[in-house]
């Protein structure tokens, strides 16, 4: 089981001592399998809405995990129930791979409905970044990472944030921590994501009634 070059960078940002850690929409299962071989937290959930494959990775579970020293359970369930207070401990909730409108629709249920908790979430959306660090910077979350993944000729931002706003550094509506580069390599990345961004918005800004100037000078900062 190889996880591709964007779910790898999600596994390796698990680095806290979670007691809980819920991989939502996840798909096959690969990247709650990946955590849960190297008892990434004492629990691992499994969460999809769609059966077949809660089906699928339980069966699988139970044939390549039978005596696993962390413990998994499968949840046929809508992410925004995720039933967090019947688990004691501190949790980790990863969403990725779904738009960012739904994963900011997704983040306000949990968090209203489990607002006196102190969750961590890691974050990759395939779009509507900007607006999904408006909306966790408005709920007053806090930065604990960020990096900035070209997969297979796409680019994702995985953002881990923690719901409580007492620690950490402070959430940027573009990012900061992204646009560093150590290497050649992401050099070139960064600056492919930074035109690629900012032409989509300049196309943005050109057919809409919105005024988004803001935002194309947020990102303009970054040149």
């Amino acid at each position: 089981m190889k996880l591709s070059k964007r779910l790898q960078h999600i596994e390796q940002m698990v680095t806290a001592d979670y007691t809980h850690i819920w991989d939502c929409c996840c798909d096959h299962g690969f990247l709650g399998a990946s955590l849960l071989s190297r008892q990434a937290a004492q629990n691992i959930h499994f969460v999809d809405i769609v059966p077949e494959l809660i089906t699928l990775i339980e069966s699988k579970l139970q044939k390549f995990f039978p005596h696993s020293v962390s413990a998994w359970k499968t949840h046929c369930l809508d992410v925004a129930k995720l039933p967090l207070q019947e688990y004691q401990g501190k949790h980790l909730v990863i969403i990725a791979g779904i738009g960012g409108d739904l994963m900011m629709q997704f983040i306000d249920d949990i968090q209203q409905k489990h607002s006196d908790m102190n969750i961590d979430f890691l974050l990759c959306p395939v779009n509507q970044q900007f607006a999904l660090r408006e909306k966790l910077i408005t709920l007053k979350f806090s930065l604990k990472n960020e990096v900035l993944v070209k997969d297979n000729g796409r680019y994702y931002e995985v953002i881990l944030v923690s719901s409580s706003s007492d620690t950490d550094k402070e959430i940027s509506p573009v990012g900061h921590d992204i646009w560093q580069s150590v290497s050649a390599e992401q050099a070139s990345v960064v600056k492919q994501y930074l035109d690629k961004t900012l032409k989509h918005y300049k196309r943005v800004q050109q057919g809409s009634t919105v005024d988004i100037v803001n935002i194309i000078s947020a990102y303009n900062s970054k040149t």
